[in-house]
């Protein structure tokens, strides 16, 4: 069984509205954090708020770098071309990185957002646009990626550090991909679902749309800001590990 793992959350989505309520709310129970860039969600005042918020809960910050959709909420696929691509990610990562450093923090790792993570995770030359944009901002950066992907294995390839990366609170196919969220059953939001799946992580199963119980690598969990009832969960979910013996680290 797991004894170590990290819990993050996809953060910061708000864009010409910042309310720090539901964050603020989250924030307390998190280990480390995937911060709007600005493409999908994010304007420049929730950046710095959001990280600021951080800080104050000792969290580590990541970058959350998507496809320049605000329209789609960065989960639509984009076709850019491979300098685009990497132009995006290197703009994006850049701006979060100098903004946590002007406001006392580091940047501990990048995690794709949406689609584009999505994409990546099958596709070798999104893959490529993302890393080589990281690893021209920090050669041994941390990427969050699902194990055994092409995104981990492209990274892992070009030196950067991967965590294997899993969902809380969505449904898995029976290929391990996430099952897409035009479909029923995509995203869970019952309590008991959640950290049914949960205790399989810990175990490192989970049991799939198609009732398969398979092996996957949990280093770090998320849990999606925009999930209903996010801020319930994310307590439900660190009470749960607690009660586990599992220590909750981004380290």
């Amino acid at each position: 069984m797991i004894t170590k793992i990290d819990l993050n959350c996809d953060i910061g989505e708000f864009y010409g509205m910042y309310d720090d309520d539901r964050d603020s709310k989250i924030m307390p129970f998190i280990s480390s954090c995937n911060i709007a860039c600005g493409f999908h969600s994010g304007d420049p005042v929730t950046i710095a708020k959001t990280i600021k918020l951080a800080l104050k809960n000792d969290v580590s910050i990541g970058a959350h770098p998507s496809y320049p959709d605000l329209q789609g909420f960065g989960r639509r696929v984009m076709n850019l071309s491979a300098d685009e691509l990497e132009a995006c990610v290197l703009y994006q990562v850049s701006a979060l990185k100098g903004m946590t450093e002007s406001l006392g923090g580091t940047l501990h790792h990048v995690k794709p957002h949406g689609a584009l993570y999505n994409h990546a995770v099958k596709d070798e030359e999104t893959a490529l646009g993302i890393v080589k944009a990281i690893v021209q901002i920090q050669e041994d950066m941390l990427i969050y990626a699902p194990a055994n992907s092409v995104l981990s294995e492209v990274a892992t390839d070009a030196g950067l550090q991967v965590r294997s990366e899993v969902f809380a609170d969505r449904r898995y196919e029976d290929d391990l991909s996430l099952r897409s969220r035009s479909l029923d059953g995509a995203v869970l939001h019952n309590k008991k679902e959640v950290l049914g799946q949960l205790s399989g992580f810990l175990e490192s199963t989970v049991k799939t749309y198609g009732d398969l119980e398979l092996p996957i690598t949990a280093e770090t969990i998320c849990l999606h800001s925009d999930t209903e009832g996010a801020e319930e969960l994310a307590q439900e979910i660190h009470d749960y590990l607690e009660k586990q013996d599992v220590e909750i680290t981004a380290s």
